[in-house]
C-alpha cells in the first residue's frame, strides 16, 4: 500500500484508507476560482451564518456575509447551508471560516486557476499511453519500459472473417489502455477522443498554448491533437479494411495482473465487430477528418483518409444494423455491451453530415426523434447536438438551427433547475451516482456550457462551475477527485502502474470515478465503505474498482470543462 504524503489532511483507518471528511467541515473548490466565476462553499447546518473569507497567509478578512438557510441533501443525508462569496474578485489565496466548524482548506482566485489542472488531465492520457516507453524527462518519476507493443495481435475466433481467419496475425500498435486495466476499447476510445477533439474544436486558442510536456511539445500540431493521434492511429487499426466493420476491442483473455506494463506478456486478441463499436469509430473519424484537415502538411492525406474510413463503417453498420456486443466464452475482460443503436446512429450520422457536407448524412440522423441527454459511452446522442450546434452557422439549408438550439437548451435548463434546487448547489441527484459518477458531473457541465455558449445565460455558465467544483472538493467526502490536486488528494486510485510503480504517490491527473452506490468491490476491500448513501459511498483504496477506478472517457469531460471555464473565467462568452 502506498503512504500517504504527509500533511494529508485525512484520518488513516488501518486499512491505509482515507476516512471521509468529518461531517462538520467546511466543503470548498479546492483549486480555486477565476476571479468573476461563481464561487460557493457548503456549510454544516450547525455552523454561525456568519461567514469570512480570509487571507490564507495573513488571516485578514477579505469578505464577509451570511450563509444561506439549511436543507437537506438526501443524497448524502446531510444538513447543509450554502455561502457565495461571488462578489470576492481580488486575487488571492484564500480559506473560509465560521464559527463552530474548522476553516476550509486553501483555495485561489485569479485568472488562469485551471491551467495547471488542465494540463494533468491532458497529460494524463501520455501516462496511459500503450506500445512505448515513458522516458524520464517527459514522465519523471513515472518513467517506464514498454508494454504491449500491440505488433502481433491475432485474429479471435469471434472476429474471424474469410479474408482474416481466425488466428491471422494483424498490427495494432499505439492506443491509450483504457483505464485501471491494460485493453483497449473502440466504444470507450470513441466518446473520449471525440470529447478532446471538441475541446480543441470550441477553445483552440487555449490549447494552442497549452503545452503537456510530452515527447511531441513543439512540434506544428497542437499537444492535444498530438496525444488525439496516438489513439486516433490505433483505432484505424481496428477497421478491417476488407468490409469497413470495427473489432470492438483489443485484449487479453483476462485483465492483467498488478503489474507494470512490461511486465505483463498474455496473448492480444482483436475480438469481434459490433453495430456500436463501428458507428462509434465512423462519428470519430468523421470528427477528426474535419478537425485535422488544416494540418494538411503535416499531416499528408490523413484527414481524407480518416472521412474515407468513417464513410465505410457506416456503411458496414447500415448493413449490420443489429451487432450487439457481448463478451464471447473465454473473454472476461470489460465488455462495453450496448443493444441500442439509435444513439450511435445519429451521432455519426451527424459528424459524417457536418465533416462531408452530404445533406443524406442530415436525413439519416432523423434528428426531430433524437433527443439530448447528458453524454456517456452507452448514450452518445448529445454528442451530436454538441457538434451541430457548434457548427450552426456554416450548416447547409437542411438543418433545422432552431431544433438544434432547442435540444441544447432543453437539457440545460433542466440541469439547472436542479442545480438551483439542490441543498449542495449541484445538478447530481441519486440516479447519477452510478460507476464513474464524477464523469456524469463533469458531463454536465460541459452540456450547461453548451446551452451558455449558444446563449449566454448565466445560470448555465455558474451551474457548470459548481459540477467543477464538485469534484474538486464540494462534495459530501470532501475529497479532491484528480490526483496531484488539493490539499484533501486521491491517493490510491484503481489503476496499474499507480499500484504497481513503487512511487508514493499516484500518477497525476486522473479523475477517480468517484461515489457509486453499487459498491461491486465491497467484498474484495479490506477498507469499508463509510456509507450506503449514494454521495458518501467511496473509499480511497486501491482495490476499489467500483468507485476509485480511473478512465479515458472521465478525464475527458475535465479536459473540456477546466478549458472552458478558464477561457469563460465568469465573464460574458
Amino acid at each position: 500500500m502506498r503512504r500517504a504524503p504527509a500533511g494529508l489532511l485525512c484520518v488513516l483507518l488501518a486499512a491505509g484508507v482515507c476516512a471521509s471528511a468529518a461531517p462538520d467541515a467546511i466543503r470548498v473548490n479546492q483549486v480555486g476560482f477565476a476571479p468573476l466565476a461563481h464561487k460557493v462553499a457548503v456549510l454544516p447546518a450547525g455552523a454561525s451564518g456568519e461567514v469570512e473569507v480570509i487571507d490564507a497567509a495573513s488571516g485578514a478578512v477579505a469578505w464577509r456575509g451570511r450563509a444561506g438557510p439549511a436543507g437537506a441533501w438526501r443524497e448524502s443525508g446531510e444538513s447543509v447551508r450554502l455561502a457565495d462569496f461571488s462578489a470576492l474578485a481580488r486575487p488571492g489565496e484564500y480559506r473560509i471560516r465560521a464559527a463552530g466548524v474548522a476553516p476550509s482548506e486553501r483555495f485561489a482566485v485569479r485568472a488562469g486557476v485551471y491551467a495547471e489542472l488542465n494540463r494533468a488531465a491532458l497529460k494524463a492520457y501520455y501516462f496511459n499511453r500503450s506500445g512505448t516507453a515513458l522516458d524520464a524527462s517527459h514522465a519523471g518519476v513515472y518513467a517506464r519500459a514498454a508494454g504491449h507493443p500491440d505488433t502481433r495481435v491475432l485474429v479471435h475466433a469471434s472476429a474471424a472473417s474469410t479474408a482474416r481467419p481466425e488466428g491471422t496475425v494483424i498490427a495494432s500498435a499505439k492506443g491509450w489502455y483504457d483505464a485501471g486495466d491494460y485493453n483497449k476499447y473502440i466504444v470507450n476510445s470513441g466518446i473520449s477522443t471525440c470529447t478532446l477533439l471538441a475541446a480543441f474544436e470550441h477553445y483552440p486558442g487555449y490549447f494552442a498554448r497549452q503545452r503537456s510536456a510530452i515527447p511531441e511539445s513543439g512540434n506544428a500540431l497542437p499537444d492535444i491533437l498530438d496525444e488525439a493521434l496516438w489513439n486516433l492511429e490505433w483505432m484505424l487499426t481496428m477497421q478491417d479494411p476488407h468490409d469497413g466493420g470495427v473489432y470492438n476491442k483489443l485484449t487479453n483473455l483476462r485483465f492483467d495482473g498488478i503489474v507494470m506494463p512490461a511486465q505483463a506478456g498474455a496473448e492480444r486478441y482483436v475480438v469481434q465487430k459490433g453495430t456500436a463499436a463501428t458507428l462509434d469509430f465512423a462519428a470519430t473519424m468523421a470528427t477528426a477528418s474535419r478537425v485535422l484537415k488544416p494540418y494538411e502538411k503535416q499531416l499528408p492525406g490523413l484527414s481524407a483518409k480518416m472521412l474515407r474510413a468513417a464513410e465505410a463503417a457506416w456503411a458496414w453498420a447500415r448493413a449490420n444494423p443489429a451487432v450487439v456486443f457481448r463478451n464471447p466464452a473465454g473473454v472476461l475482460t470489460g465488455e462495453y455491451g450496448d443493444a441500442t443503436f439509435d444513439d450511435e446512429f445519429a451521432w455519426a450520422a451527424a459528424e459524417l453530415y457536418i465533416s462531408s457536407g452530404k445533406d443524406s448524412y442530415y436525413a439519416a440522423m432523423r434528428p426531430a426523434g433524437v433527443t439530448a441527454s447528458v453524454p456517456q459511452w452507452a448514450d452518445v446522442r448529445a454528442l451530436a447536438w454538441i457538434s451541430l450546434a457548434h457548427h450552426r452557422n456554416s450548416l447547409s439549408a437542411v438543418a433545422d438551427r432552431t431544433l438544434i438550439a432547442a435540444r441544447i437548451d432543453t437539457l440545460a435548463a433542466a440541469l439547472a433547475a436542479r442545480w438551483r434546487a439542490s441543498a449542495y448547489g449541484v445538478p447530481m441527484q441519486g440516479d447519477d451516482f452510478v460507476w464513474g459518477s464524477n464523469a456524469v458531473a463533469l458531463n454536465q457541465s460541459m452540456m450547461l456550457l453548451q446551452a451558455y455558449r449558444l446563449n449566454g445565460k448565466r445560470d448555465y455558465l455558474d451551474a457548470a462551475q459548481a459540477g467543477l467544483d464538485y469534484v474538486l472538493g464540494r462534495n459530501a467526502t470532501g475529497y479532491s477527485f484528480v490526483t496531484g490536486f488539493g490539499a484533501r488528494q486521491v491517493m490510491h486510485p484503481h489503476h496499474r502502474p499507480s499500484m504497481a510503480d513503487q512511487v508514493a504517490a499516484p500518477v497525476p491527473g486522473f479523475l477517480a470515478g468517484g461515489p457509486h452506490a453499487g459498491q461491486q468491490d465491497k467484498g474484495d476491500c479490506k477498507g469499508q465503505y463509510p456509507s450506503a448513501l449514494p454521495a458518501l459511498s467511496y473509499i480511497d483504496d486501491d482495490c476499489s474498482y467500483a468507485s476509485n477506478e480511473v478512465a479515458i472517457n472521465w478525464n475527458a469531460p475535465l479536459v473540456y470543462v477546466s478549458a472552458a471555464l478558464d477561457v469563460l473565467g465568469g465573464t460574458a462568452p
